[in-house]
């Protein structure tokens, strides 16, 4: 490609932003790998229904064109479209072919933001040896379909939030382009929760205001934005005019938060069953703590009871750690603080809070703990690196056996539902 025959279609001064969107990730994964089984029928992923009555993740497009949706529950999915395919949801796959098309994409720039695992901003503005930002798109568009049969959506934008805009606008297989002046043609008209970045609770207090569209945000006072949602305001005023200043990180964040949860197969009341939930939930946290080399100081639990209502509660401890015999100790003690045995659970989560690299720590321990701490570092190193070669299930404690989903550890991708970007750190990906 000349690389002066595509100056032209580069600005000046500013960015060229691609926002690449996988089109039903899940489902399309299921059709790739396959497609005589599920390619073109309606499909979801979901629950289990043998296990219990679950709710649907995702669904294919043949299965939404049917009125199956997102957070339907599968019983009423399965009354709308009978022919339904529910399938469980299969993680270790999604992050293969998340790992992939992520890699497609480095090929034409090394400015990639990974959002999730299904979705990336890309930075192309100094790609013009691969071509216009339509060509560019258009190649990679072509690369995910032929090489790992997956459909995407792609938006050209001098930002990154009308790149997002413009990737949601044709679905699926679409690539469109957002210009700022296109804004005030295109997006006005919408209603302020079309904007990317305004949810329901914002959407519903700018009614309330007499703001109806993106319009009436773009135009409305900057101080009186302000006034009512402060520094929010600002970006409220900005966002409804197509301005975004935010750049592509390719350095990712290290993880605010990593956690776990796990659905039950039968409402639990009895403090054992509950402990060895914690104990697999535990386990499982404090293996990918230590595979990113941190250490947490705050870990928090989740309870969800068979109505679905759900609680969180916390405990901040003085000395950070990565060990899961600490972790579960605390969960089950925030356990009988909070909710106490007797109730039902449907749902049990662990999540590990305040995050610090453990080469940079601080660690305070008394006499006992630190005689105790090398011994212990030890052991979890062990542990680790023969449950890197042999599996999971190499090395179980007692407490750790049982039916439910939080111990098939041979079947990783029953344990939870987490979908953290560890995927990409453990391959490398960000480094």
């Amino acid at each position: 490609m000349n690389r002066t025959a595509t100056d032209g279609h580069y600005p000046k001064n500013g960015r060229v932003i691609l926002h690449i969107d996988m089109n039903a990730f899940y489902c399309s994964v299921h059709e790739a790998v396959e497609p005589d089984l599920y390619k073109g029928k309606p499909l979801a992923v979901g629950g289990n229904i043998e296990l219990r009555k679950g709710i649907i993740v995702t669904s294919s497009y043949a299965a939404r064109a049917k009125g199956v949706k997102t957070g339907m529950h599968i019983r009423q999915a399965l009354k709308v479209c009978p022919d339904l395919v529910v399938l469980q949801p299969d993680f270790d796959l999604y992050r293969q072919f998340s790992r992939k098309f992520m890699q497609v994409v480095y090929g034409y720039s090394p400015l990639v933001e990974a959002m999730s695992i299904d979705e990336c901003y890309v930075d192309i503005t100094g790609s013009k040896q691969f071509g216009t930002p339509l060509q560019i798109a258009g190649i990679i568009q072509t690369r995910i379909r032929d090489e790992l049969r997956l459909p995407c959506s792609i938006g050209v934008a001098p930002n990154k939030l009308l790149a997002k805009m413009a990737s949601d606008m044709k679905k699926p297989n679409g690539i469109t382009v957002l210009r700022k002046r296109d804004v005030e043609r295109l997006l006005w008209d919408k209603p302020c929760s079309h904007l990317f970045g305004i949810g329901h609770r914002m959407g519903d207090r700018l009614r309330k205001l007499n703001l109806y569209t993106i319009g009436d945000v773009a135009k409305a006072d900057e101080s009186f934005l302000v006034k009512h949602f402060g520094v929010n305001g600002l970006w409220l005023k900005q966002a409804a005019n197509g301005i975004d200043e935010s750049p592509v990180n390719p350095e990712r964040e290290q993880s605010k938060s990593i956690g776990h949860t796990t659905t039950l197969p039968k409402n639990l009341t009895e403090a054992s069953d509950i402990s060895r939930v914690f104990l697999n939930l535990s386990d499982q946290v404090a293996r990918r703590l230590r595979r990113q080399k941190l250490l947490a100081s705050t870990i928090q639990i989740t309870i969800r009871d068979p109505d679905m209502k759900t609680i969180t509660r916390s405990h901040t401890i003085s000395v950070p750690t990565e060990n899961a015999d600490e972790i579960h100790r605390l969960s089950v003690k925030l356990f009988q603080e909070h909710w106490g045995y007797g109730k039902p659970v449907r749902l049990l989560g662990v999540t590990l809070q305040s995050l610090q690299p453990k080469n940079t720590a601080a660690i305070q321990l008394d006499l006992f703990e630190y005689e105790q701490h090398p011994k212990k570092e030890q052991l979890n190193a062990t542990m680790d690196r023969i449950r890197d070669k042999y599996g999971e299930d190499a090395i179980l404690t007692a407490g750790m056996v049982g039916t439910d989903p939080s111990t098939m550890i041979r079947n990783h991708k029953r344990r939870g539902t987490s979908l953290q970007m560890d995927h990409l750190r453990e391959r490398g990906l960000d480094e």
